[in-house]
C-alpha cells in the first residue's frame, strides 16, 4: 500500500530533475564535471548518471566534447512550441520549391553525434527508388548530407569520431576524410555520385545559425542520369541546393 503512494511522488521528482538537467544544459550548462553538473542541479551523482543515462537512451541526450548536448527528439518537442520559428516548420516551406525546381528528392537531415538522421522528405511526381526514408540513420560520413555538415566542424572532433565512433569497413581514414572536407567547405556543397546507392547521385549544403552553428543539412537525390556532368548543370543545382539552405537558415530564429 506504501509501495502505491510513493510511486506517484517518485515518478514526479524523477520527471521535475530531468527538466532540470535538461534546462540546464539547454542553457549552457556542461557535464563534462559530474560532481559540478550535479551541484549546480541539486542533485547527487549518481543520480544525475541516472538521468544522463535515461535520457541518453530516449536520445533526449547527446554526448559531445562539452559533455552532452539536446538531441534531436528533445529539439523536436521544442519546435512544436516555436511553431513556425522552428527549423522544421522552415523546412518543411522550402523542401517543396526545391524538389519541384530540381524535379528530385529533398531532404532535412540532422547530425547527431557521429550519425545523421533523415527528418523531412519531400519528392516529386516520380519518387525517388531509394532505401533511404525518414528516420533513416547513418555515420555521418556515408551521405552528402553528413559529409557537407561534418565539412564546418573542428578538425579535432571530426578526427575523434575516425578514431572512436566509425568503425564500419568503409570507415574512412582522418586524413583522408579531412581533404575531402576542405573541399566540400570551400565548395560550398558535397557531391555524390552513386556512393551511398547504386545508380543514385546527391548534393547537399548545410544549414547554419547566425552565429555559427551548424544546424542540418539540406540534400537533393536522384537517379545518375538526372546529374549532368556538365559545369554549367552542376554549378546550377548546387547554387539551387546551397539557396534553399541559406534561405532556411535567415528563417530560423
Amino acid at each position: 500500500m506504501t509501495a502505491t503512494h510513493e510511486r506517484p511522488a517518485d515518478t514526479s521528482g524523477a520527471v521535475e530533475r530531468s527538466l532540470r538537467l535538461l534546462r540546464f544544459i539547454a542553457e549552457g550548462g556542461s557535464t563534462r564535471n559530474i560532481s559540478e553538473a550535479a551541484r549546480r542541479i541539486g542533485v547527487n551523482r549518481v543520480t544525475l548518471m541516472r538521468l544522463i543515462a535515461v535520457l541518453e537512451q530516449a536520445g533526449m541526450l547527446i554526448a559531445d566534447a562539452a559533455g552532452h548536448r539536446l538531441g534531436m527528439p528533445f529539439l523536436t518537442l521544442a519546435s512544436a512550441a516555436l511553431g513556425s520559428s522552428s527549423l522544421i516548420a522552415r523546412a518543411r516551406e522550402v523542401l517543396p520549391g526545391l524538389a519541384a525546381s530540381t524535379r528530385m528528392s529533398a531532404y532535412l537531415v540532422v547530425r547527431e553525434a557521429h550519425e545523421i538522421v533523415y527528418w523531412l522528405a519531400e519528392t516529386p511526381d516520380t519518387p525517388l527508388v531509394s532505401q533511404i526514408r525518414v528516420g533513416s540513420r547513418l555515420p555521418a560520413y556515408r551521405a552528402t548530407p553528413g559529409l557537407a555538415m561534418l565539412a564546418l566542424l573542428d578538425a579535432g572532433e571530426v578526427e575523434r569520431m575516425c578514431e572512436s565512433s566509425w568503425q564500419e569497413p568503409d570507415a574512412p581514414a582522418f586524413e583522408d576524410l579531412r581533404a575531402r572536407l576542405e573541399q566540400i567547405k570551400a565548395d560550398g556543397c558535397a557531391w555524390s555520385r552513386s556512393g551511398l546507392e547504386a545508380g543514385i547521385d546527391s548534393c547537399a549544403a548545410p544549414i547554419v545559425s547566425a552565429d555559427g552553428r551548424v544546424l542540418a543539412a539540406l540534400s537533393v537525390a536522384g537517379p545518375s542520369q538526372m546529374f549532368s556532368h556538365e559545369s554549367e548543370r552542376s554549378r546550377t543545382l548546387a547554387e539551387q541546393v546551397i539557396s534553399a539552405a541559406q534561405q532556411i537558415s535567415t528563417l530560423v530564429l
